[in-house]
């Protein structure tokens, strides 16, 4: 019999576009996978690539302890029906909650820290009891990955994780620089500047905007263009409203959401991401991969991807007008300059997170733990 894995998020979109190439191996491998998170419109896809999906009620938007406890007697209940050999967790919820209820049934399972989000930007009580709950969840994991060092030592610091328990870092699932491959500059256009986001202030949304309306004052022609999901369930997600302001200011251009961002990074000068924190983020990888320079902020995540002046350049957080001096160098770059800073991205892409060697290091490590559990 094959042996059965089990991959939670709170998401199918996320699982869809994050984490496919490592569905297909396992798939390709001989393992039965099955995918738990909430439906959408990519859970009919995750079904078509060769898994079993199975929908997962789950609150995403804050922190309702009676709802949490309630979702994780519905992933018991999920786990026991399934009967995995392993889980494998991805993303906040299902990491800590998803951890408790394998805990109790005995069920291997592996950890994935893809970020730290909100919560660890915003000190409250909140980030004390995910604190907590984070202390009290991750005693029996068999392995965890980290995407970052920050988060690998902050977690140690802060004693979330026991030191018993198998640690590494690894970037993500990496890219598939094939899927993004390198396309020609543009030439001959008004610089664009592309920032790829669900729509948030805690991705920089807000700073990008100002540096915008700051920098047309200098540079009338430069464009400045906004993808990424409107009405996102987040406490610190932007109105359709204020979207809409900005729009009719005629300070960027929204242009809406996709499945699939190849054509607008083609389009773009360069791809920005002001976040204030992050995993790995894997717009800068999509955007490296396709050979365009980046800007984003000096913050964990994003510094692992951009090289100062190599591929790139790294601006301040929540600094508006740091982040506008960045812009300006990079639309004063010659179009030869910004081509060759892309094309250093690219060479990164390939030697530190290609896909296929990332996913095979993976299922290695997954492995493992399935023959010594």
């Amino acid at each position: 019999m094959s042996l059965n894995i089990l991959i939670v998020s709170n998401t199918s979109w996320y699982l869809y576009n994050f984490r496919l190439g490592l569905i297909s191996l396992f798939l390709e491998r001989g393992y039965q996978v099955f995918t738990l998170a909430p439906e959408d419109e990519f859970s009919f896809k995750l079904g078509k690539s060769g898994c079993h999906h199975i929908h997962l009620e789950m609150d995403n938007k804050g922190l309702n302890p009676i709802r949490d406890l309630m979702m994780k007697k519905r992933l018991s209940e999920r786990y026991k029906e399934i009967n995995s050999d392993l889980i494998l967790h991805y993303t906040i919820k299902p990491v800590i909650y998803g951890s408790m209820a394998a805990s109790n049934l005995g069920i291997p399972f592996v950890n994935n820290i893809t970020g730290l989000g909100t919560t660890f930007i915003k000190r409250n009580w909140v980030t004390w009891l995910v604190k907590r709950l984070y202390r009290t969840s991750q005693k029996n994991a068999n392995h965890v990955f980290f995407q970052n060092a920050d988060d690998k030592e902050l977690f140690s610091r802060e004693k979330l994780i026991p030191e018993n328990v198998p640690q590494e870092i690894i970037p993500g699932t990496g890219i598939d620089t094939d899927h993004f491959n390198v396309r020609p500059y543009p030439e001959g256009n008004p610089v664009t500047f592309l920032l790829i986001a669900r729509v948030l202030w805690d991705k920089g949304v807000g700073e990008f905007v100002e540096a915008a309306r700051q920098l047309r004052l200098e540079f009338s022609d430069v464009r400045f263009q906004l993808l990424g999901f409107l009405d996102v369930l987040n406490r610190t997600a932007i109105s359709r409203r204020q979207m809409q302001i900005w729009t009719e200011q005629g300070i960027i251009d929204y242009l809406g959401e996709t499945d699939d961002v190849r054509s607008y990074i083609s389009n773009a000068d360069c791809v920005v991401l002001p976040s204030y924190r992050e995993g790995l983020p894997r717009t800068l990888l999509e955007a490296a991969s396709m050979g365009r320079p980046i800007i984003a902020t000096d913050v964990t995540g994003c510094r692992e991807v951009v090289n100062h002046g190599v591929n790139g350049y790294l601006c301040k957080a929540k600094d508006v007008i740091d982040l506008a001096e960045k812009m300006k160098d990079m639309i004063k770059l010659s179009t030869d300059e910004r081509r060759e800073m892309g094309l250093r991205g690219r060479k990164k892409m390939e030697k530190n997170f290609d896909e296929k060697i990332i996913v095979e290091k993976i299922i290695n490590r997954i492995e493992s733990v399935l023959n010594t559990a």
